[in-house]
């Protein structure tokens, strides 16, 4: 469908370039990370990477990594393989870790949790506290983000396979959607769909979500995910509440043929922000440091087709602008954070990935 006509759909706006309120440099703080997928900042500000393949790294202030130990083992083919990281919210007093990754294997795999303890050389005590059901046999839409929410409790996006759309609109299906547990693996009593569908879905209708962010100062949960041909989206959640995926969508299948004739439905939640064409976002921070004040409260969101990022402005929680950021780069941008030092961090998609920190030019 025409760009022009999903403004009229969902929030679209033109793409500006990088403005000059706010200058930067960018510093490779390590390379030759072999498809990086996710990074976490410790308290030391060094930091955990993961990395596609299987491995997670630790990596020094001054760019030194070691490989860490006590990690489980992963499927990886296709899209699976090791995603997020992130620490416990109390991680100073409990040295907690999870991961995200594909568990299983060819005929039945998904998306899983592990939790351990960070020592030295690895983490300890681990153990798995989440695998996504049903199983599915594509190597194909994890999800796979990571996020806690103020109260201590755990979301896990999941992908719907590809293969198993549908399922993202089944409440007794764990594909295709956003999960809520706490710490330990269980389900909270006050999920929304404890009585409907599985004790774990706290958001349903998604396609293959790899944008997850809590707004530390608002509390809003903001997600994005990748449509088909077009159709990205960027959706503010809310517990219970249905995307649409794929009874309702902006996007085509691959095949040039139409998945819906919907791109609205009453009882389901509309995104906030789309994008046709897509750009393929993967990774999503809320700045809320000091060091780049114009940046303060907005959205930023890495495009692996664009070999961007794309920066939100959000006023009052509405996007109100977009302009296109770190396109000098021109690598594809697989995750993007704020880390609790103020500067933004950027992985780069490749078999010679770099960790990159945004800063100040002075």
């Amino acid at each position: 469908m025409h760009r022009l006509l999903l403004c009229f759909l969902a929030a679209c706006l033109p793409v500006t370039g990088a403005t000059a309120a706010e200058p930067y440099r960018l510093e490779t703080v390590t390379s030759g990370l072999h498809h990086p997928w996710s990074v976490a900042q410790l308290p030391d500000h060094s930091f955990l990477v993961t990395e596609r393949r299987g491995r997670l790294l630790h990596v020094g202030r001054g760019g030194g990594q070691q490989r860490l130990d006590g990690v489980p083992p992963t499927h990886v083919a296709g899209q699976g393989g090791f995603f997020d990281v992130v620490l416990h919210p109390r991680f100073a007093d409990n040295g907690l870790v999870y991961l995200s990754y594909a568990a299983g294997g060819p005929g039945a795999n998904g998306t899983a949790v592990f939790r351990g303890r960070l020592t030295a050389t690895g983490l300890v005590d681990g153990e798995e506290i989440l695998r996504v059901q049903p199983l599915k046999g594509t190597p194909q839409h994890y999800g796979g983000r990571l996020a806690f929410l103020a109260d201590g409790t755990l979301l896990l996006t999941t992908g719907e396979g590809f293969d198993d759309r549908e399922a993202a609109q089944d409440p007794a299906s764990e594909l295709g959607k956003v999960l809520r547990i706490d710490d330990e693996g269980a389900a909270p009593a006050d999920n929304p769909l404890v009585a409907t569908g599985s004790r774990r879905v706290w958001t349903l209708g998604h396609r293959n979500p790899q944008g997850l962010a809590v707004d530390p100062a608002s509390g809003r949960v903001w997600l994005h995910e990748h449509g088909p041909r077009g159709g990205d989206e960027v959706n503010l959640l809310r517990p219970g509440g249905n995307y649409g995926w794929p009874a309702v969508t902006r996007g085509i299948d691959y095949s040039g043929m139409r998945i819906s004739p919907y791109t609205q439905w009453p009882g389901m939640v509309d995104p906030v922000h789309v994008w046709v064409p897509s750009i393929a976002p993967s990774g999503l921070a809320i700045y809320r440091g000091d060091r780049f004040p114009a940046w303060r409260g907005d959205l930023f969101v890495g495009a692996l087709v664009d070999r961007e990022v794309r920066r939100l402005d959000l006023e009052d929680g509405a996007i109100v602008g977009e302009s296109a950021l770190f396109g000098d780069l021109d690598e594809r941008i697989r995750d993007v954070r704020s880390a609790p030092d103020g500067f933004l961090y950027l992985l780069t998609d490749s078999a010679d990935g770099r960790l990159i920190r945004v800063r100040p030019p002075e």
